[in-house]
């Protein structure tokens, strides 16, 4: 099974504004016409930032009408925080920080046959990335630019550069783009330079 970092970005490469907004990707279609509810129907462990967790935590009536429910997954769900975070009741949230690795093996047993999903943000993914335990990105790239805000991978990846698996059009505005990750794919843990 495969640790799987799945998102959406700006076609200039932003997961979110510099404010951690994404009412842009919102404004572009739903989930249904998407390939997310056959991707979460894999995924039996979710990794996730403080941001993205606030950011479900915000939009709790969101999920309520669309779910039933103000948390909408399943899956165990590891955040990393360096700050107290409400608990959403009934969820399988546990709050962490640290090393990558460790919460990676803890995912690894819980997800038993089903994927590993790093729902963000694109730092977190690069941690992963960083050691080793990341194989495939899968993006779907949207029909805006932002001109700044939070990096889709704040990394050098050049060498080896990451495998192209797939492209696909996803509803009217999306291109979903698959790709394989080398081992040593990360060349800094550091951002590029501006």
């Amino acid at each position: 099974m495969k640790t799987q970092y799945y998102t959406a970005a700006s076609l200039d490469g932003f997961l979110a504004t510099p404010d951690d907004s994404v009412d842009w990707l919102m404004a572009l279609g739903d989930d249904e016409a998407s390939t997310f509810p056959a991707f979460i129907a894999e995924v039996g462990a979710i990794a996730m930032g403080a941001n993205t967790y606030a950011w479900i935590l915000r939009h709790a009536d969101e999920a309520i009408a669309l779910t039933g429910a103000a948390w909408p997954y399943a899956q165990p769900t590891w955040v990393f925080t360096h700050r107290d975070l409400p608990v959403v009741p009934g969820a399988d949230v546990r709050f962490v920080r640290g090393d990558v690795r460790a919460v990676h093996n803890a995912m690894c047993a819980a997800a038993g046959p089903r994927h590993r999903w790093i729902a963000g943000g694109g730092d977190l993914a690069g941690q992963f990335l960083d050691a080793g335990l990341l194989d495939e990105l899968i993006v779907s790239v949207a029909p805006v630019t932002l001109g700044a805000g939070k990096p889709l991978l704040p990394r050098l990846v050049t060498a080896p550069p990451l495998q192209l698996q797939g492209v696909a059009r996803v509803g009217a505005h999306f291109a979903e783009l698959r790709y394989a990750v080398g081992r040593g794919a990360s060349d800094s843990s550091t951002q590029p330079p501006a």
